[in-house]
C-alpha cells in the first residue's frame, strides 16, 4: 500500500460553532474552508485546509452518532487521522492479509470510498484511509 499523503485529521468537538471561535483564530482563518454535513456518518464537519491536509472540527448530529460515542467515552479532541491511497479496496485487501483490523467495509464518500483500521491495533489512533482523488470537495 503507498500513502499519497496525510489527507486530514479530525477533532471531535461537542460544538462546532463554538469549536470554530477557539480553532479560527489559532489556524489564521475566520470562517472555515467548507462546511458539510454528512447524514449517513452523523457529523456536521467544519474543514479547512493546512496546505493541501484538511483539518477537521467533528459535531455529531445524533446522540448515537460515533462522534457523540467517542466524546463520551474520551472528551473532545483528535478522533482520527487520515491516510490518502490509491485504491481504499486493494489496500483494505493488502492490510488484511497482514492482520490489520477493520471498522466494517469500505464506505462511501463523494465519489471515493473509505475504511477505518481498528484503533486497538493502531497504538489507540483511529486510522482511515481514503482513495480521495480530488483537492477538495463541494460544500453540501
Amino acid at each position: 500500500m503507498k500513502i499519497n499523503k496525510m489527507d486530514h485529521i479530525c477533532i471531535a468537538v461537542k460544538n462546532l460553532d463554538e469549536a470554530q471561535k477557539v480553532w479560527g483564530p489559532v489556524l489564521g482563518k475566520s470562517k472555515p474552508d467548507i462546511k458539510y454535513i454528512d447524514e449517513s456518518e452523523k457529523i456536521k464537519v467544519a474543514r479547512y485546509w493546512l496546505g493541501d491536509v484538511g483539518f477537521e472540527l467533528m459535531e455529531s448530529t445524533a446522540p448515537d452518532g460515533k462522534v457523540a460515542q467517542f466524546i463520551k467515552k474520551r472528551g473532545e479532541g483528535v478522533m482520527l487521522i487520515s491516510f490518502n491511497i490509491n485504491n481504499t479496496r486493494e489496500s483494505m485487501d493488502e492490510l488484511k492479509q497482514k492482520g490489520y483490523p477493520f471498522i466494517g467495509g469500505p464506505r462511501p464518500f463523494k465519489g471515493c470510498e473509505f475504511a477505518f483500521i481498528h484503533p486497538k491495533k493502531m497504538n489507540g489512533v483511529l486510522l482511515e484511509l481514503i482513495d480521495f482523488k480530488g483537492t477538495e470537495f463541494e460544500e453540501k
